[in-house]
């Protein structure tokens, strides 16, 4: 290592090896650098490089990464294989996305997206279900397959709760979700919350005929999680979520793996998510950690609105497709629509993003004036006349639930 530069960590001739990692990063060099001395300093800091000339005896194993396509700023570095801890998504992050992100020698950087090798993908177990949840569990054909949190999102007895999940079950939806923030505290704990809740998925589809299924929270300490997602399997849940990037992706593989023994699904909320990804010049991208998620094996991912609801503009279409694109033959994962949905945004949500998805709606449920039954019947009627190529007018003269819900609140977004 004695002797070795920035400057070698440069190759602008070199070629990408099949198993190397690589990623590509939109780079802003602080004064007095170019982008090719930042292009070193970052593929040096995120390998085996350092500052100081170092004095070792004896042969080091090579591990330096290789930044060789540079452009204004962009640069594309290629990771060797042998550099990471196979199946582990935190000793790989802490590489790609680690020190650098601090670098003084970038007023900013961005992990933008990453080119996964079959040798390095392979060794993440990717999900159990993914989109097939679609078909195997609701028998939903066409359409999406919906959700819906109670509001508000915390605060709600438990009886509250379990209450509201019957009133939406009966109107349509799928899916009875936990909000973040929703774990294991005294006005709503969690065994209560599950047992009670499933007791009224067992009333409601009985009632409708139509399979439901709950997405309970089991976000907490490690040993707890882990408890928590027993407890579901014990009694019948199909599903857990999990706040994915505030619980750590070693806590998700860890979970991962204990619903596989359960044969349960993951709903993966991005709780957090913004703190790396909304600034557009620093930080990692939502496809990024998308692609973290789908490796780290969730079935289920929030990914946006297209821009329709109340959340952050976003290349939510781009992002979805790579989650239901081949990787190297890991199963696909089912992106979920969520943030100030309504009624009356499905139609363009639908054109914008397709059918292959879950579809989130909180407030646009609740906030219909008739109640939460009638706000889970209208969005009902908004997906189905959807999927069958309908006017929302035309299916509102059939559903007076979705006529008052155009009333209230039209076809346009939220903020």
């Amino acid at each position: 290592m004695a002797g070795i530069s920035y400057a070698d960590f440069l190759d602008r001739d070199y070629d990408p090896a099949a198993d190397d990692l690589v990623c590509e990063f939109a780079v802003e060099p602080a004064d007095g650098l170019d982008v090719d001395a930042v292009a070193g300093r970052v593929a040096s800091e995120s390998s085996n490089g350092t500052w100081a000339e170092l004095q070792v005896e004896g042969t080091i194993t090579d591990l330096s990464a290789r930044a060789f396509d540079v452009s204004e700023g962009r640069v594309r570095v290629a990771y060797p294989d042998a550099l990471f801890e196979p199946g582990s998504m935190a000793q790989v992050l802490s590489c790609i996305a680690g020190n650098i992100m601090g670098m003084k020698a970038v007023d900013r950087i961005r992990l933008l997206d990453c080119e996964w090798p079959e040798s390095l993908a392979r060794s993440f177990p990717g999900p159990q279900f993914g989109s097939s949840v679609r078909a195997e569990l609701f028998d939903a054909g066409e359409r999406p397959i919906t959700a819906s949190v109670p509001k508000p999102k915390v605060g709600l007895s438990t009886d509250q709760h379990a209450r509201i999940g019957y009133e939406i079950w009966t109107g349509g939806v799928d899916l009875l979700k936990d909000d973040e923030n929703l774990t294991d505290q005294g006005f709503n704990s969690y065994e209560d919350r599950l047992t009670e809740s499933l007791a009224m998925r067992d009333r409601a589809e009985d009632e409708t005929g139509e399979k439901k299924s709950y997405l309970v929270n089991v976000t907490g300490p490690g040993p707890e999680m882990l408890e928590r997602v027993d407890l579901a399997a014990e009694h019948g849940c199909e599903y857990v979520m999990v706040d994915v990037i505030t619980a750590g992706w070693g806590m998700v593989e860890q979970v991962r793996d204990r619903c596989e023994r359960h044969g349960l699904a993951i709903h993966a909320h991005r709780a957090m998510h913004a703190a790396f990804d909304r600034v557009p010049n620093h930080g990692v991208s939502m496809r990024v950690l998308a692609q973290i998620a789908r490796l780290c094996g969730v079935d289920q991912l929030h990914t946006g609105t297209a821009g329709l609801g109340k959340l952050e503009n976003e290349d939510t279409a781009g992002i979805n497709e790579w989650l239901t694109s081949d990787l190297h033959g890991l199963t696909d994962v089912l992106p979920v629509a969520s943030g100030g949905l309504h009624p009356g945004l499905v139609p363009d949500l639908l054109d914008a993003l397709g059918t292959n998805l879950a579809v989130q709606v909180g407030g646009g449920i609740h906030g219909h004036p008739d109640g939460s039954h009638a706000g889970a019947k209208a969005f009902r009627a908004a997906i189905d006349a959807t999927v069958e190529g309908r006017s929302l007018s035309a299916a509102a003269e059939d559903s007076p639930e979705l006529a008052t819900a155009l009333d209230r609140w039209g076809t346009q977004g939220t903020r």
